[in-house]
């Protein structure tokens, strides 16, 4: 072995970071050798990935400072630097001094970089390549280390700027987020919303009593209260099985889905394959499950837990703005149901088929499935959507 400690080292970092993140162990290696060989590193990937949050973990682990940027249109390149700016101190010698940017860190997290105007990219070559920043002709060295990891959304591309060829050099690797596997999304899942956790002894209802709180104290006691019980709801395995079927099917792999029929199966390869532009992520699983928990302590005099009633009064909010569905899509599925392109509710529509069509079938000889029309049919009523 060439170095034991080096080694060992990065053994420790990667099990740091699997406390924490699954499924990633590619992206730390990368990120790990781009850091320790002066480079930089282009994360990529749909939305709720993990990719901020792989950024964050690294940095905890390794016990360095770091930075975020969140690049948007009208971030300029003084945003970044930083700039001379009135120091007010000293009110009887009125003078200018540097107030540092950002990218003084050691870990730089510039989040959607493709979102900033390419002057405003370009502000980062120079700390990218030379580790330091000109600011009014003055040069200013930046901490050692110093890394960039950039993410950018590869499917949303309203609104934003290819990476000039210049800058896109400066990354020594350009990394594709993973998408999750089942297994993986339910430890992101437990992690996340707690699945599974069960409730601590002696949890007992809040001590209101159903009686609004009076004062700041008590409604801060309160909350505290509320969102520590919110955990503890179980979710029927039903529910968990059925937004891994949503998440899976979502994301063209409708092939792994569990308790299904062959009928249903091939109606979710068909939906996802015909209207959606990509899948779920797993931030949208987690909210799933944290929304049918929450609505089964909040709403569900008589729950024991969240089951297909709870899960499906959150459905349709949690998805509305998630899929992203292909150009042109509601000719199409109006088409495919003989109705006129202008029907109202065409997207719930298709989020119910789509959604009924993951459901566990075979659960318990098909007892989830009607608990789940049952639900939709009350949040389709409250919401004022009829088919």
């Amino acid at each position: 072995m060439i170095n034991q400690g080096a080694y060992d080292h990065a053994q420790a970092l990667l099990s740091d970071v699997r406390k924490t993140m699954f499924g990633v162990d590619e992206i730390a290696r990368f990120a790990s050798i781009a850091l320790y060989t002066g480079g930089h590193v282009l994360l990529e990937g749909n939305p709720g990935l993990g990719k901020t949050e792989l950024v964050k973990t690294l940095a905890r682990a390794l016990r360095l400072p770091f930075g975020r940027i969140q690049f948007t249109p009208d971030l300029m390149p003084a945003d970044i630097t930083g700039t001379y700016a009135p120091d007010y101190d000293d009110l009887s010698k009125p003078k200018m001094s540097f107030q540092a940017g950002p990218v003084f860190t050691c870990m730089l997290l510039a989040d959607e970089i493709n979102r900033a105007t390419p002057k405003t990219q370009s502000a980062m070559l120079e700390a990218m390549a030379e580790k330091q920043v000109t600011v009014l002709g003055e040069r200013r060295l930046l901490p050692e280390p110093f890394m960039v990891l950039a993410t950018q959304n590869p499917i949303d591309h309203e609104g934003t700027y290819a990476l000039p060829k210049a800058q896109a050099d400066r990354f020594m690797f350009m990394l594709d987020m993973p998408v999750p596997g089942a297994n993986v999304l339910r430890r992101i899942m437990l992690k996340t919303a707690g699945v599974g956790t069960a409730p601590p002894e002696g949890t007992i209802p809040p001590a209101s009593g159903g009686v609004l709180p009076q004062d700041m104290d008590a409604s801060l006691a309160l909350y505290r209260e509320l969102v520590a019980l919110v955990p503890t709801v179980q979710p029927a395995p039903s529910v968990e099985l059925h937004v891994v079927n949503l998440y899976l099917a979502s994301n063209g792999r409708a092939e792994e889905m569990q308790d299904v029929s062959e009928k249903q199966r091939d109606k979710a390869k068909g939906l996802a394959g015909d209207y959606l532009a990509y899948g779920l992520g797993p931030r949208a699983a987690t909210a799933l499950i944290l929304g049918a928990k929450a609505w089964a302590l909040f709403f569900r005099e008589d729950a024991i837990g969240a089951d297909g009633e709870d899960l499906a009064r959150v459905l349709l909010p949690v998805l509305r703005h998630r899929l992203q569905l292909e150009f042109g899509w509601e000719e199409s599925y109006a088409l495919r149901h003989k109705l006129p392109v202008d029907t109202p509710h065409l997207l719930e529509r298709l989020l119910v088929e789509f959604s009924e069509s993951c459901a566990p079938d075979n659960w318990k000889k098909g007892e989830y499935t009607g608990v789940l029309e049952r639900g939709l049919a009350l949040a389709l009523q409250e919401q004022g959507i009829r088919f």
